[in-house]
C-alpha cells in the first residue's frame, strides 16, 4: 500500500469517530490523532474507535488506508507501545511519529511508512539523520511544541509572522526532507478564522517547496488545496515558457526580457505538474 500525499492533510481527533468521514471528504488525507488531540484519559477509547470503524472483518475500514495517517505518541512511551499494538490490528501502515528526535526511534516503526514530526529542538537538529531513515517518507515541523521545548511562550510575533527561531526550524526541516528525497509538510495554522493569513502562508509553502500543509479545521483544507492548485494564468505562462525553451533548443535563452536557464524551467515544470495532479 502506497500512501498518497496530497496538499491538504487534516488532523482529526481519534476519539471522535463521527468526524472521520467528514474529514476525509474535505481533505486529501486524514491524520487520526492519538497524541495531543486526545486527553490522556481518553487515549484507550480513541484506539478503540479506530478499531471499531474497521467493521467485522477488520479489512474494510471507513477510511481508505492509502489516504490515512495515524499520529502516534512519542517513541519510548507506554502510550506509543499501546498505539503500535492497536495499529497491528488495522490496515493502516502510514504513521506520523510525534516529537521525533532521532533516527534510532524509527527502528521501532519498521514496516510502517513514517512521517516524522520534528517539533523539539533535538528533533530539528537531527532532522537530516531522521530524513535519511529508510522507512521515513516525509518530515513535518511543529512550531508550538518547538517553542515549548525551548522554554519560549509563542512561535509568532504580534503581526502573525513567525519568530526567527521558528523560521529557522521550518527551513531546516524542509531542507533535510528534500535533501533526502522525502516529502515535506508545513506546520498547522492555529488561527482558524484567519483564512486570509492561512492562504498567504500556504502560498509561501507552495513557493518554497513544501509538498503539503497540515490543517486543524475542515474550513482550512479548501484554502490549502486552492493554494496548491495553479491558476489558469500560471499554467498558461508556464506552458508558454516551456514551449519557448523547446523552440530555443539551447541551455540558456532570453524570454520576455528574462534570462531563462535550467532552474527556471524546473519551476515551470512544477507548475504544470501540479496542474495535472489537480485535473
Amino acid at each position: 500500500m502506497t500512501f498518497v500525499m496530497g496538499p491538504a492533510l487534516l488532523f482529526c481527533p481519534a476519539d471522535r469517530p463521527e468526524r472521520y468521514q467528514k474529514a476525509a471528504a474535505r481533505a486529501d488525507a486524514v491524520i487520526l490523532d492519538l497524541e495531543d488531540a486526545v486527553a490522556p484519559a481518553d487515549k484507550q477509547r480513541a484506539r478503540g474507535a479506530i478499531l471499531a470503524q474497521l467493521g467485522t472483518t477488520g479489512v474494510e475500514p471507513e477510511l481508505e488506508p492509502s489516504c490515512t495517517i495515524v499520529r502516534v505518541n512519542p517513541a519510548g512511551t507506554e502510550e506509543f507501545e499501546k498505539d503500535l499494538h492497536c495499529l497491528s490490528h488495522t490496515p493502516y501502515r502510514t504513521v506520523m511519529l510525534a516529537k521525533a528526535e532521532s533516527a534510532e526511534q524509527l527502528k521501532a516503526l519498521e514496516g510502517y511508512q513514517v512521517i516524522a514530526l520534528c517539533e523539539t529542538a533535538l528533533g530539528v537538529l537531527n532532522a537530516p539523520a531522521i530524513a535519511a531513515a529508510p522507512n521515513v517518507v516525509g518530515l513535518m515541523w511543529g512550531a508550538e511544541d518547538l517553542l515549548a521545548s525551548l522554554g519560549g511562550t509563542s512561535s509568532r510575533k504580534d503581526d502573525g509572522g513567525y519568530r526567527a527561531v521558528a523560521l529557522h526550524a521550518r527551513s531546516a526541516v524542509l531542507l533535510a526532507a528534500r535533501a533526502h528525497g522525502k516529502e515535506a509538510v508545513d506546520a498547522v495554522y492555529t488561527n482558524i478564522p484567519d483564512l486570509d493569513g492561512l492562504a498567504a502562508e500556504a502560498a509561501d509553502a507552495v513557493a518554497t517547496g513544501f509538498s503539503s500543509k497540515a490543517c486543524i479545521h475542515p474550513s482550512q483544507a479548501g484554502v490549502v488545496r486552492q493554494a496548491y492548485a495553479p491558476s489558469e494564468e500560471e499554467v498558461a505562462a508556464a506552458t508558454a515558457l516551456l514551449d519557448a525553451a523547446a523552440s530555443a533548443g539551447s541551455g540558456v535563452f532570453k524570454y520576455q526580457g528574462r534570462m531563462i536557464d535550467g532552474p527556471i524551467l524546473k519551476h515551470a515544470q512544477e507548475i504544470v505538474r501540479r496542474a495535472a495532479v489537480e485535473a
